[in-house]
């Protein structure tokens, strides 16, 4: 049975500044909090996969790691955005500060689509956002509260050190999501 599978660094210790952040949004009709202690940053969505490629993705990942030349470093999470538009909100997310890790984050993604797409994994077919989920639009029923918090507020999350990249596998459930760590790789 396939896996549904992904690549993230995960918010560790961030928990409480993600639900801190999603308190702005209790009870708004319409949004669905995520659960903050799964808080991440996707790197590559790789979907349903034969679990037998697990094999074969660890090496691509470490792979990628040694080609982004990417070295441990510190991510600062902070301010809101949306997906796709404040018009249509569809995903409400914090992002990453400018200049405060963003390059990492990127040039890993950079280096996990090469390897994976490689190994035929479909092409991402937008530009890599760094950002961590924290809400989804069910429908527009509070579309302006969020509109008007997106708008005129820029929350800090917290900082984050970023030691390694993780293969993640998504377990889809009548609550939503739950995502178990299958390999860590090291930067």
């Amino acid at each position: 049975m396939a896996k549904r599978l992904f690549v993230s660094v995960d918010l560790d210790g961030l928990e409480d500044a993600v639900a801190s952040v999603q308190a702005r949004f209790d009870g708004v009709s319409g949004l669905r909090l995520t659960d903050p202690e799964q808080a991440h940053v996707t790197l590559k969505f790789l979907g349903d996969t034969d679990p037998d490629r697990v094999g074969e993705i660890v090496p691509a990942l470490e792979t990628a790691v040694e080609d982004s030349g990417v070295e441990p470093f510190e991510v600062e999470f902070g301010g809101f955005g949306v997906f796709p538009s404040l018009s249509y909100i569809s995903v409400v997310w914090v992002g990453v500060r400018d200049g405060q890790g963003g390059t990492g984050l990127t040039a890993l993604h950079d280096a996990i689509e090469e390897q994976t797409v490689a190994m035929g994994f479909e092409p991402e077919d937008h530009e890599f956002t760094p950002h961590a989920t924290v809400a989804r639009m069910d429908h527009a029923g509070g579309k302006e509260t969020v509109q008007n918090a997106v708008e005129h507020n820029d929350p800090d999350v917290g900082r984050l050190l970023v030691e390694e990249i993780r293969l993640k596998e998504s377990e889809l459930g009548p609550d939503g999501p739950t995502y178990r760590t299958v390999e860590s790789v090291p930067l």
